[in-house]
């Protein structure tokens, strides 16, 4: 990928690139929110997973890379059809899908299903306090997806692969140069899947162009287009009988087949004009619209104790039907400018940059409800079904009923400038803030009342760098954030905004000669104004009070010893709540102290793999191993998820220059697991041991 292409200058990792005399080269990045830093003089923890570590494992969904770093943790994934996940111990608005950056815009808002992995560089897990600079982002982290772009050189490769559970999948990557003034990359893909679920299904294809125009020599124009369509059955797992889990079998559906899949749609344009005035000025102006709907039927177990019949009698579980239309619009407008001057002997590096961010969420919601479990109220009136013997369609579907219809709109206006300042050979500091002006206006469509509110708010930000040899770097951090909470309670009231400060330590080193790179980061968080879904009223939301989270990292990648690649990721995180108020889902007591939900003190992930050269072909093999510690499973109880250890293997022999074979197996000793849940009725168990070969054509 050229650095032009990719409008940062060319970065490399200790594991992936030498120069021609064999040692390690490890450059610079500019790119959005970043700025010109080398990693290591970067004043927070960042980890990288590149598309080789993801096509090395055959992953396919955000979900499953964001999984090889120990730092972020799986949430509530609505059914599976939206990515939900927690860095450092913090989440965002359980009513929407976790928010993350494409190519530095926000790009993980709306309705538009789970993220493919095709089309992916690379992930950023951005730890620490960044919202100073992003704005409208979580304490613990932010993700960025840095997508593949097009470049001058024409190439190309299509992929087809078969897997367990009845996968299907073909992807596409081919990049056209024309001439010298211009490109275009053209990647697809088109999957259809069965799932170790009972009847569950997916279909999912995705067209990911980009164009780059060369408009002079220091100028460039792209184009990214972002077109996905996804049907996929959803499916809230399996429940815990009276907190029991592992009595109904993981591939148990309990669920409606007869309510079809969900589709998830997203039509997404991103335009980036880049112009370099000299070699230390820059600017960036750039735009993207997004849009997205989520429509479709479900039929989800009831989680009310009054309305729920598997209490009772332990088998019969007493579900809802709900209709869902979600839709959703996002516009963002952004420029900065980065560059570097000198004031005597000091030396800084500024970012100034400005955007503006338009999101419209419409959710239409129906719903069906059991009735009230009394002495005469029958099994169709709850709509039950037997958990050990499950019949499909024993009654005819019920009608959802009006539940919600509403319209939250947000428009925020930001202005941030950062400076980096170089004192000496061996220390920088770091200085900057950011300015946010929002406005939140709610609609409910249902009765006609709307409410609007307005905020402001100066976010600052402090960093130091000591560099006391060209192996090590130690760094402080310390950030403010602010982030208005979207819509409204079912009375109409609107949220105060959610705010936020973090700060963080850490060391950045180099290993064997820099063939190893690694991070060791402590870091604590804090935040007010935290909310929580109201079950009572779906759709909406209530403020549950404050929550903390502190911990330790250690990250290390790169090559050992044998030419053997390393990747190791572990955490240790202790998130609580702050706060003693009542939970509002269930009606139960949060005493500050109380663990979040889904978040284990313990996960890490280890990886190794080793190439070899046999005759004129090359094989390359390797594994790993994941663990997630225990989990609490349910707000305000002690029900827990238990711990589980993953393990995966993988190879790719390529027998030929343009031709490779790569086969994966994911949790090889068939572990049952539990990945996340809402509440004890909603748990969503991990897959058994599954296989996937795949054959790719390069040209």
């Amino acid at each position: 990928m050229s650095a032009i292409a990719a409008g940062t200058a060319a970065i490399t990792t200790p594991a992936l690139a030498e120069d021609d005399a064999g040692s390690i080269v490890v450059t610079g990045q500019r790119q959005a929110y970043r700025g010109d830093f080398a990693l290591r003089e970067t004043p927070q923890a960042i980890t990288q997973i590149d598309a080789e570590i993801i096509d090395q494992n055959a992953i396919l969904r955000l979900a499953d890379v964001l999984d090889l770093s120990a730092s972020v943790a799986r949430q509530n994934n609505f059914g599976g059809l939206w990515d939900s996940y927690a860095v450092r111990g913090f989440a965002g608005d359980e009513n929407l899908p976790s928010g993350y950056l494409v190519n530095g815009f926000n790009g993980g808002r709306g309705f538009g299903g789970t993220r493919d992995a095709a089309g992916i560089e690379r992930v950023e897990v951005l730890k620490g306090p960044n919202a100073a600079l992003f704005g409208r982002g979580e304490p613990g982290g932010t993700v960025n997806i840095v997508t593949k772009v097009a470049d001058f050189e024409t190439r190309g490769q299509i992929t087809a692969l078969a897997g367990s559970f009845d996968r299907r999948r073909a992807d596409s990557d081919v990049n056209i140069a024309i001439g010298d003034v211009a490109a275009i990359r053209l990647i697809g893909y088109y999957e259809n899947a069965g799932s170790f679920r009972d009847t569950v299904r997916s279909e999912r294809l995705g067209f990911l162009p980009s164009v780059l125009f060369r408009l002079g020599e220091r100028t460039t124009l792209t184009y990214d287009l972002e077109l996905s369509r996804q049907e996929a059955d959803f499916d809230r797992g399996v429940p815990a009988i009276r907190g029991v889990l592992g009595l109904v079998p993981r591939s148990r559906f309990l669920g409606e087949p007869g309510d079809g899949p969900v589709d998830a749609d997203a039509t997404g344009h991103q335009v980036q004009l880049r112009h370099e005035f000299s070699d230390d000025w820059s600017v960036m102006l750039g735009g993207q619209y997004r849009d997205t709907r989520l429509e479709g039927f479900s039929t989800e177990a009831e989680l009310v104790a009054s309305r729920q019949r598997l209490g009772r009698d332990g088998r019969s579980l007493s579900r809802q039907r709900r209709s869902r239309l979600y839709e959703a619009e996002h516009f963002v407008l952004r420029g900065e400018v980065a560059g570097k001057f000198d004031t005597g002997s000091l030396s800084h590096r500024v970012l100034i940059g400005v955007d503006y961010d338009e999101f419209d969420n419409s959710q239409l919601f129906l719903r069906f409800r059991p009735a009230v479990i009394g002495a005469t109220t029958t099994a169709q009136a709850s709509n039950d079904i037997d958990i050990f013997n499950p019949v499909y369609g024993r009654f005819p579907l019920p009608n959802p009923g009006p539940q919600t219809n509403r319209l939250d709109q947000q428009r925020a206006v930001g202005a941030y400038v950062q400076d980096q300042i170089t004192l000496t050979d061996t220390l920088q500091v770091r200085i900057g803030g950011r300015f946010d002006d929002i406005t939140v206006e709610t609609l409910n469509r249902a009765n006609n009342v709307a409410a609007s509110r307005s905020y402001n708010r100066f976010s600052p930000q402090a960093g130091i760098v000591f560099t006391p040899s060209d192996a090590v770097s130690l760094y402080a951090a310390y950030g403010e954030g602010f982030r208005a909470n979207l819509g409204a309670t079912a009375a109409g009231t609107l949220f105060d905004p959610e705010t936020s400060k973090s700060a963080e330590i850490g060391a950045k080193f180099g290993l064997l000669d820099g063939a190893l790179e690694g991070t060791v980061s402590l870091f604590t968080l804090s935040k007010s104004n935290v909310l929580a879904a109201d079950p009572a009223n779906p759709g909406f939301s209530l403020p549950i009070g404050k929550a903390r989270s502190r911990g330790l990292e250690v990250d290390i990648a790169g090559k050992l010893p044998g030419d053997i690649d390393l990747w190791l990721s572990y955490a240790y995180v202790d998130a609580e709540a702050r706060a003693n108020v009542t939970d509002l889902n269930f009606g139960l007591a949060i005493r500050s102290g109380d663990r979040l939900i889904n978040i284990p003190r313990h996960s890490a992930n280890i990886q190794l793999s080793r190439g070899f050269d046999i005759g004129t072909t090359r094989l390359n093999v390797g594994g790993g191993v994941q663990y997630v510690g225990k989990r609490l499973g349910e707000t305000a109880t002690t029900f827990e998820l238990p711990d589980y250890v993953l393990t995966r293997v993988f190879a790719s022999w390529k027998p030929q220059e343009n031709l490779e074979v790569i086969a994966n197996v994911t949790n090889l000793f068939d572990t049952t697991y539990y990945t996340n849940s809402f509440a004890q009725l909603w748990v969503q168990p991990g897959s058994p041991r599954a296989a996937s070969v795949a054959v790719r054509v390069s040209f």
